[in-house]
């Protein structure tokens, strides 16, 4: 049962706009270079100027096998472009070369993790189609510029059924796409420059009635503004329906600085882009050879890669799905799970101490200070009882802030060695015991609160050095429990 707001359920599909990393444009030559001066990177074809033709980027149709064998999907052996018509001011052609009737990339799923709840989105399709240009409607004193640089660039853009049910939801399944692609190399992923963007159909319903009427919120380029936006959206609409009014289908903008979503246009359905099929491209064709030979280059995929995981290294399918997050995540847990021979450690160390640091620096993982190789000899000290969990963590903050380099180092430097004199530590928890003889009784009582209260005694007057299971069991054994 998905989870109600206020009664009503949220459901949710996505279309995402994946630019494609080839060098040049998807029917023409024109480069796709990101931030060049204002229409310097459009050239006829792109504008559509009479006697040009389009000419088909292979490496654009060679990503999109890619994407289709990544998921889980279908090629289809001949599809169809199509002109998109509408008018606007930065599309010159007056029409956008796209794919209806028949994509390229037919059906596939998605499957990540949310909490430790695994889903699944069900794909409708992926298909190719060229960028609009983009409108400045900054700095022209009352007007607007047109920058046609992006008109042309290649696109894969990826439609899901609606079987999203929370914002949450929405952003892991966006989260684990933006992996995908990025992985696989048909996108650079880089949201801020708009080659990675969303745009989130949301609707309401009472449980088990037919779909409501969706709005689309477009442009999404941040995970942390798709959730706000869908938030406002789910609230917004709840309160139009329980104040009696009907929720008409438009395209909306999330605004940052209000939080809010605001209407831009109402939504059009296909009938009102009149798609027709493109008269200067011929059918797509891929042959059977074609996508073998796409599936022969295919790096090893992260759902195959987590499956490994599981069964070289016997990590649960939950850690093995977050350490392969990114290849770069991937490959560093590997090596700090081969050099330190603990696995289930090093992924614990990757999820929990070291993503920490990575998110609160907003830095990726192979910018991250600790080395894989440091991380397991880290690793090893705990092992070997060299150190305990505690002083761990603060040998690692040590490394991580660039004060030491070498873990040995470090912990001999900073005092941070566990106590191993057992004549040492036998004092203590005499001494510790002739200190607390309440505790004593209590824990004799059958009381683990008192006991876990001596431990800490212990490990207080010890200054943290001593091993509290060392401490434990030193203690049950005194204490005879």
């Amino acid at each position: 049962m998905s989870k109600l707001i206020q009664g009503y359920e949220v459901v949710i599909g996505f279309e995402t706009h994946s630019q494609l990393s080839t060098e040049s444009k998807i029917f023409s030559r024109s480069p796709t270079r990101f931030g060049a001066e204002p229409n310097t990177q459009a050239s006829p074809v792109d504008l559509a100027l009479p006697g040009t033709l389009p000419v088909m980027n292979v490496g654009a149709v060679e990503r999109a096998i890619r994407f289709a064998l990544a998921i889980g999907a279908q090629v289809a052996p001949r599809s169809i472009f199509a002109r998109k018509n509408y008018f606007y001011p930065d599309l010159p052609k007056g029409y956008q070369i796209s794919q209806f009737e028949i994509p390229v990339v037919q059906g596939g799923n998605i499957e990540f993790y949310l909490g430790e709840e695994k889903k699944s989105v069900r794909l409708v399709r992926a298909h190719l189609e060229e960028d609009a240009g983009k409108s400045l409607h900054e700095d022209f004193v009352g007007q607007s510029g047109i920058d046609l640089n992006r008109a042309g660039t290649p696109l894969l853009e990826i439609v899901t059924e609606p079987d999203m049910r929370s914002s949450d939801e929405a952003v892991a399944y966006a989260k684990e796409l933006h992996k995908i692609v990025t992985w696989i190399g048909i996108c650079d992923g880089n949201m801020q420059e708009g080659s990675f963007r969303c745009d989130a159909n949301v609707s309401v319903r009472k449980p088990g009635q037919p779909l409501g009427t969706r709005r689309e919120i477009k442009n999404l380029n941040s995970f942390k503004f798709m959730k706000e936006a869908i938030d406002f959206e789910v609230r917004w609409q709840i309160e139009q329906i329980e104040d009696g009014l009907a929720i008409q289908q438009a395209t909306v903008l999330f605004d940052p600085d209000t939080g809010e979503t605001r209407s831009m246009r109402t939504k059009e359905d296909a009938a009102d882009y009149r798609y027709f099929p493109d008269p200067d491209l011929p059918p797509l064709v891929i042959a059977p050879e074609w996508v073998e030979r796409v599936k022969s280059e295919l790096p090893e995929l992260p759902r195959v890669m987590a499956a490994r995981f599981v069964a070289d290294y016997g990590l649960p399918e939950y850690d093995a799905t977050t350490v392969t997050q990114s290849k770069a995540m991937a490959a560093y847990f590997e090596q700090a799970a081969k050099a330190s021979g603990q696995p289930k450690l090093a992924s614990n160390w990757i999820m929990g101490e070291v993503s920490r640091r990575l998110n609160a620096q907003e830095i990726a993982i192979d910018q991250a200070p600790v080395a894989a190789g440091t991380l397991a000899a880290l690793i090893k000290r705990i092992q070997d009882g060299t150190v305990s969990n505690n002083a761990a963590r603060q040998v690692f903050d040590v490394l991580w802030t660039g004060e030491g380099r070498e873990v040995d180092a470090v912990i001999e430097a900073k005092g941070f060695k566990q106590m191993n004199d057992a004549g040492a530590l036998e004092g203590i928890v005499d001494e510790v015991i002739a200190a607390n003889p309440a505790n004593v009784e209590q824990i004799r009582a059958g009381k683990d609160k008192a006991f876990n209260a001596l431990v800490g005694q212990a490990m207080k007057a010890s200054k943290g050095k001593a091993n509290p299971q060392q401490v434990g069991d030193l203690l049950r054994k005194k204490l005879g429990v």
